[in-house]
């Protein structure tokens, strides 16, 4: 009978610990599983924050860029070249720029440029292609309804037998024709005046070109 009661006693031991040790396995995956779940909410939370941090800084630099960071002004040389004396920012953006003149001589620009192996387009162009094209060392003829139409047919002609050049009609600008350049710009009297040659001559794929020999092609076209 003591024989059996001890035997009773044994088992039910060996249960009860068998139960502790389930019970201090089960304690111990709860715990490294709150320890793993802890450590990927932290993760997330930092890596959120990285996120937002960095879409706010994005945000933040696509909307200064969106101001043009072109702050300076005109002076103009003796040979009637105006050349802007100050900083002209060279960001990719999506958004409108806010230049400070036009045709605009520089500053942050749409990623992709305005075809300009002497493309002669018939629409005003956006801003931010057409001075991605400046970029690339490309000289930019604009005109207005008040250009004589055969000094633009003319111009246009130059311009379709030049690389790094393009043409489009810009209601926006003061002066009747139009050249610019990178950081540089003069207005002509007409197809005929000396100073269309000179200008093309020093500005088409000139020093002041911020990316020599950059493509004028596989962008973008009307």
């Amino acid at each position: 009978m003591g024989s059996a009661k001890k035997s009773s006693n044994t088992a039910r031991q060996a249960r009860i610990a068998e139960m502790r040790r389930a019970e201090e396995a089960r304690g111990r995956r709860n715990r490294i599983l709150m320890i793993a779940l802890s450590t990927v909410v932290v993760v997330g939370l930092v890596a959120g924050g990285v996120v937002l941090v960095r879409s706010q800084s994005d945000d933040s630099s696509d909307e200064a860029a969106a101001e043009g960071k072109a702050s300076g002004k005109f002076v103009t040389g003796e040979d009637g070249v105006r050349t802007w004396d100050g900083d002209l920012g060279r960001n990719h953006v999506t958004k409108k720029v806010s230049y400070p003149v036009e045709p605009p001589v520089g500053g942050d620009h749409n990623q992709v440029w305005m075809n300009c192996n002497g493309d002669v387009y018939t629409k005003p162009l956006e801003n931010e292609h057409a001075v991605h094209s400046l970029e690339h060392g490309a000289v930019w003829v604009t005109y207005t309804d008040k250009a004589p139409k055969a000094d633009v047919e003319k111009l246009a002609a130059k311009v379709k037998q030049t690389p790094y050049s393009l043409m489009s009609p810009d209601d926006g600008q003061k002066d009747p024709i139009v050249l610019t350049a990178w950081g540089h710009q003069r207005t002509v009297t007409g197809a005929d005046d000396p100073d269309v040659n000179a200008f093309f001559e020093n500005f088409v794929q000139g020093e002041q070109t911020p990316e020599p020999g950059a493509a004028c092609t596989n962008g973008l076209s009307q």
